[in-house]
């Protein structure tokens, strides 16, 4: 015997899957992370920073720190000079500002970013003694590693380019560059002294 019409057939019951160990299990919630300063990062990148200001202050005293400069500003004119005379007397103050901007590439890179703002500081402080041997240019009063007879790199550069007279605004333009360039590193070195925490709930 048939249903009579415009009624609903019954549906067969559905059987719900067991929920078993091997089902899928909720998510568990991450604490929440705030940032906390590293006190000894902090402290650490404002020593360097007020080391940079005192290179800032007076970058032609000679410092440690330009001892390692002149080692890759030698290496710097035996490497480029390869490459002709120009570069290679060019490559001189370029490789010893070149070798602190290559590691701090590879930290930042490598997500290390606050070792990157303590080796930029190299980077600006290099840059600092670059620019007091461009100021030099016409003058040629620094004492050269070699003696008086020594070419004087900047004085043959820009001779060659006729911008001598320039030497003081090119000068200038390369102390500023590492004068922000010290000022990224402490800035960007507290920015980076804060590590994520897990908050206590």
């Amino acid at each position: 015997m048939s249903d009579p019409p415009g009624r609903p057939t019954p549906q067969a019951p559905q059987l719900r899957r067991p929920v078993t160990a091997f089902g899928p299990h909720p998510r568990p919630t991450q604490p929440a992370a705030r940032p906390r300063l590293n006190y000894f990062k902090a402290g650490l990148i404002l020593v360097v920073g007020f080391y940079g200001v005192v290179c800032a202050l007076n970058p032609k005293t000679y410092r440690f720190l330009d001892r390692v400069d002149l080692v890759f500003h030698e290496a710097g004119h035996l490497i480029f000079g390869v490459f002709g005379e120009f570069i290679g007397i060019l490559g001189g103050s370029l490789m010893q500002v070149l070798i602190p901007a290559v590691v701090t590439g590879y930290f930042i890179l490598h997500n290390q970013r606050w070792s990157g703002m303590v080796t930029l500081f190299w980077v600006g402080q290099s840059l600092l003694n670059v620019s007091v041997y461009v100021k030099d240019a016409r003058a040629q009063a620094l004492p050269l590693l070699g003696g008086e007879d020594v070419l004087h790199d900047w004085n043959w550069l820009l001779g060659t380019l006729h911008l001598s007279r320039w030497d003081q605004t090119i000068g200038v333009l390369i102390y500023m560059t590492g004068l922000l360039a010290v000022v990224a590193c402490v800035v960007g070195g507290l920015y980076f002294s804060r590590e994520d925490q897990a908050e206590e709930e």
